[in-house]
């Protein structure tokens, strides 16, 4: 784990410093907060502790501008013990707050549970993707790849008719249940708007090369990418 440590107070910097060896943390020491965020903007860092108290810039001001940027961990570290001080440090940016005096074995509890609340959220906010033979597709950030080239220029519906066609291959859908489980309710209108969308994914995705979607004649569609020679 690489830490960046942001504090004038050099007994505590020293301090810090014998504990991340014992530990196995890599641990960079920062004295003024201007230099410190420099540093911070230098390299990755796995962690940030940062005092409140800092010349060049307040440790407050420092994770509030940090913040405009990353979402990196953050400990602040300050003699205030008010709630208020609490509060106002937590609005800033900063993950935790630890009070001064501390132990080693408060501050090392602190960055554990820091650390895995941050891992336990990226994990949580991570893109994952959709694949098939041909295709990888994301319900996050709705992007659509085609043999590792972008497809960029679908509408909302056509990309939830594809997303949902790749999460049930070779899987035969009436119009009527293509309508209700892709656009959301029962449809009671026109049925041909399926054929419409269908239609016009088609030549966006390309099936004059490679037919993906075929029609099933009386019943509906079915995604199939194994079918090479097929009327769509």
């Amino acid at each position: 784990m690489n830490i960046l440590v942001i504090e004038d107070n050099e007994s505590v910097c020293s301090m810090l410093e014998m504990f991340f060896m014992k530990e196995g943390y890599k641990g960079e020491f920062v004295h003024n907060g201007l230099q410190g965020y420099d540093r911070f903007r230098a390299k990755e860092w796995d962690l940030l502790i940062i005092d409140w108290m800092l010349p060049g810039m307040d440790g407050i001001s420092l994770c509030k501008k940090i913040r405009e940027t990353s979402h990196v961990p953050i400990i602040l570290l300050t003699a205030k013990d008010s709630d208020s001080d609490q509060v106002l440090g937590l609005e800033m940016g900063a993950d935790d707050y630890v009070t001064k005096p501390f132990s080693p074995l408060t501050l090392l509890a602190r960055i554990k549970a820091v650390s895995r609340r941050f891992q336990q959220d990226v994990k949580k906010h991570e893109n994952t993707f959709l694949e098939s033979e041909y295709f990888k597709i994301s319900n996050e950030s709705r992007e659509v790849f085609l043999n590792g080239n972008e497809i960029r220029n679908l509408t909302p519906k056509e990309f939830d008719l594809l997303y949902f066609f790749i999460q049930s291959p070779r899987q035969v859908f009436s119009r009527e249940q293509l309508l209700d489980k892709v656009w959301g309710y029962q449809f009671y209108g026109d049925e041909r708007t399926v054929d419409v969308h269908v239609k016009r994914l088609r030549k966006k995705i390309g099936c004059t090369q490679q037919p993906f979607i075929h029609t099933v004649w009386g019943i509906g569609y079915k995604f199939d990418e194994s079918v090479v020679n097929d009327e769509v």
